[in-house]
């Protein structure tokens, strides 16, 4: 496989009155075509921001994104018109994401109207097939986001994203404002138009157990920085870095007679504002030593292909 989307020593720090907030914070990773890269971290961890910065909606403090062996990171003009055709993005919020005042048909045809080329009678042709893509039926055609539930607004966001076939979608938890049940149709439907257009995700979430059902790699993020890097299956497997034990051990089982050995995080969460060259979960590790509080732990290979930041692996 092919690398699409390499990131080195990705920064963004926010100016704030108290200092510079570390956003982001030396992140480095890579993506292959075709595979979907799990993101997964507490509220305010960053993973959000990372999303935005590679879509090109944030500018970078300090490194360098490139996407099919080119580099990126200062795209503008012309070329981040073409780059947008190839990078897209799924938000959040379905309803905040769609503007009220335009109909399904105005929605996932702005970008044809944006790009140029096709005439109104081939971009409703286009709206009707895309509609038909992600399974929404077509008497919606003239409808407006209030009169539709979570799911098919999320669907119109995924059409949206898809309409100019892109290689490489950002997921910005994509199913967290949804039910349970429209979460499951919402994800297969996405793994049913990864195989069909052959995309690359870039899936950030809070949700473990999402991840593990639609990711091949997982990066694990704490304030701004990566704490754990593997593949899905070594992840859930074996979990290296306390923060990630936590994460997983918070994951609720179907099992009722199998009880789980929960881990409760304690102690205040450092602030992202100017903060210590340290660990910057220490204050919150069970395994912390004084090393921790004096120097921050470099992300290394421990096993093939499974990284961790963390000095217990030293």
């Amino acid at each position: 496989m092919s690398t699409i989307l390499e990131v080195q020593n990705l920064k963004k720090y926010f100016q704030t009155p108290h200092g510079q907030l570390h956003a982001v914070d030396d992140v480095s990773f890579s993506v292959e075509k075709g595979q979907t890269l799990g993101v997964v971290g507490e509220s305010g961890c960053g993973k959000s921001t990372l999303g935005r910065l590679i879509v090109r909606l944030l500018d970078s403090t300090e490194g360098r994104i490139f996407f099919e062996n080119n580099e990126i990171t200062h795209a503008a003009g012309k070329d981040l018109i073409q780059l947008r055709k190839k990078i897209q993005m799924i938000f959040q919020d379905p309803y905040a994401s769609l503007d009220p005042r335009k109909t399904i048909a105005d929605a996932i045809g702005e970008p044809y109207l944006v790009a140029g080329g096709l005439n109104s009678a081939q971009i409703e042709e286009r709206v009707l097939q895309m509609m038909d893509t992600v399974g929404l039926a077509r008497r919606l055609y003239n409808s407006y986001p209030h009169e539709l539930d979570g799911g098919r607004r999320q669907r119109i966001g995924i059409a949206r994203a898809l309409t100019l076939d892109p290689q490489l979608v950002i997921c910005d938890e994509p199913v967290s404002a949804l039910d349970v049940s429209i979460q499951a149709q919402i994800l297969n439907l996405m793994l049913d138009l990864q195989e069909q257009r052959q995309l690359t995700y870039l899936f950030i979430t809070h949700d473990l157990s999402v991840i593990k059902y639609i990711s091949n790699w997982i990066i694990v993020m704490y304030l701004g920085k990566i704490v754990e890097m593997s593949d899905t299956k070594a992840l859930f497997r074996e979990q290296l870095h306390p923060y990630t034990q936590a994460l997983i051990s918070a994951v609720p089982k179907a099992d009722i007679h199998h009880k789980r050995d929960r881990i409760v995080l304690k102690g205040e969460i450092t602030s992202p504002i100017n903060p210590k060259d340290c660990c910057r979960f220490a204050v919150r590790c069970n395994h912390a030593c004084k090393r921790c509080f004096e120097e921050s732990p470099q992300l290394k290979e421990v096993s093939p292909n499974h990284f961790v930041a963390c000095h217990l692996y030293d």
